[in-house]
């Protein structure tokens, strides 16, 4: 079973239908939505701000979602993959982004929807991604606009497709 822990009195919450790895890990003022997945080894902690994460949302193996102390909290919108070992760090992530493998994304960014934050990335603070682009790179800058096809492949794809795997684990 996840480590699911109080901090100063106050449990996270999960919507319905959510999947946690058994060893995944989630403290404190957490909110998360219906249908959304933390898989093995991720880690949301809301020790010291809030988490408000929408629904199907799906926190891949190794990923750290936390806040700043009394700066940052972290806000994650609907249909959002974080990839594999990826940092998203008190920002807010809007409807339908993936965040790649290894990513980092940290405080005071926004990430408009249907955009790509491609793996390795860092999104600098303060950084606004806009809506319907990819950005790459170290720091990360926009390298080309996203068709709706991509959208609906890539992004809508892979938090469907995640869905589908907590299935396979509740299974068992």
């Amino acid at each position: 079973m996840a480590l699911i822990k109080p901090v100063h009195g106050v449990m996270p919450e999960f919507g319905e239908n959510c999947y946690l790895a058994e060893n995944a890990t989630v403290v404190g003022q957490v909110k998360m939505g219906n249908q959304c997945s933390v898989w093995f080894n991720a880690v949301v902690r809301g020790d010291v701000n809030h988490i408000t994460i929408g629904n199907k949302v799906n926190i891949q193996d190794g990923a750290v979602i936390h806040c700043t102390y009394q700066k940052a909290e972290t806000i994650i919108g609907n249909n959002v993959s974080i990839g594999h070992n990826a940092l998203v760090h008190g920002c807010t992530i809007h409807d339908n982004v993936l965040v790649g493998m290894g990513a980092i994304v940290m405080d005071h960014c926004v990430v408009e929807s249907n955009s790509i934050i491609a793996a390795g990335s860092v999104v600098l603070e303060n950084t606004h991604i806009e809506s319907g682009c990819i950005y790459a790179g170290v720091p990360a800058k926009k390298v080309k606009s996203i068709d709706p096809e991509q959208v609906r492949v890539l992004i809508e794809g892979i938090a469907n497709n995640y869905t589908m795997y907590s299935e396979w684990f509740k299974e068992e």
